[in-house]
């Protein structure tokens, strides 16, 4: 006797959650990718191309959902759109492009995984959250594992790629801001004009102030292959990415996909030691662990606010 169909919102949720796999692992593989297509660009030269290329993407969406007439938007949420913009590109992924470049491929992952953290800590600055002994407990765990797991490459006077770690904590507290102080304005215009706007506001200090250092950049000496990474990197992994996240997020909800992204570092990491050789000593995995089990903890302690997980750049 054959099986009777499923209902339209299973079949949905179904949809979603196997849509949802082979993103991870886009963005798992992504860290590796950024890697090369830093190297050739330069983490500048990259940040140039990238912010000429993603206004683009971002009027393209707008167009596509509202066609030539723009959504007005209020001269003070302009403003705070501006500043969105600004902690999220200019700083955010400005901080994370030189910190991949400077750290690896699975501390990048794991650094920005932790991202949930600082949403919280913020969210308790701010007042809205407070902090239940759970929460603490995951906090201080995942505080404590980042520690054991910087104090690796510390020991070896791996100087440039701990900064770079640590350049990763300070670029997820800015997201983890962006997240806090944009849903208010989701709430009143919706995701796509949240995130297009903040893009178009955003772009324009980023390519001013890496202007002087694209100038220099012999971009015709650029191969075809690396183009097409960049391209990957800035268009399906960024752009499309947290399109496709933010669908499977209103089909499945944040709490039941967050959940997901702790595959993230695992893919992460098998990537790079496949493809640039990243050792992991056993200092730096039970580093890793602990922080993952801090996140978690904070992240879906009982009675918690289910905290959003930071975008993968």
């Amino acid at each position: 006797m054959s099986q009777p169909p499923l209902p339209a919102n299973s079949r949905l949720q179904a949809i979603a959650l196997a849509t949802a796999f082979p993103l991870i692992m886009v963005w798992g593989v992504n860290f590796s990718l950024q890697k090369y297509v830093f190297n050739v660009f330069s983490p500048p030269g990259f940040l140039f191309a990238r912010y000429l290329v993603l206004p683009a993407c971002a009027l393209a969406l707008l167009f596509y959902h509202f066609g030539t007439r723009l959504p007005r938007v209020p001269r003070n949420d302009l403003w705070v759109l501006a500043k969105l913009g600004f902690a999220g590109h200019f700083l955010h992924v400005g901080i994370v492009t030189y910190g991949i470049h400077w750290s690896t491929p699975f501390s990048s992952s794991l650094i920005l995984a932790c991202g949930p953290v600082f949403t919280l800590l913020i969210l308790r600055y701010l007042g809205v959250e407070r902090l239940r002994p759970a929460q603490v407990m995951g906090v201080s765990l995942a505080l404590i594992g980042v520690l054991v797991f910087l104090s690796d490459k510390l020991l070896r006077a791996r100087w440039q790629a701990s900064f770079g770690d640590i350049s990763l904590l300070l670029a997820a507290s800015f997201f983890s801001y962006y997240t806090v102080a944009s849903k208010p304005l989701i709430m009143r215009h919706g995701g796509v004009v949240t995130m297009t706007y903040a893009i178009l506001l955003g772009s324009p200090p980023i390519v001013l102030a890496t202007l002087p250092a694209a100038w220099n950049i012999d971009w015709s000496s650029i191969s075809a292959l690396a183009w097409l990474g960049f391209l990957w990197v800035v268009i399906v992994s960024a752009f499309i990415g947290w399109l496709v996240w933010g669908w499977i997020n209103s089909i499945r909800g944040v709490a039941r996909s967050a959940p997901l992204m702790y595959m993230m570092p695992p893919v992460a990491g098998v990537t790079a030691w496949l493809t640039t050789g990243e050792q992991f000593t056993s200092i730096k995995l039970m580093g890793a662990a602990l922080a993952m089990a801090g996140v978690a903890i904070a992240q879906f302690s009982p009675n918690g606010a289910q905290l959003p997980p930071n975008p993968i750049d």
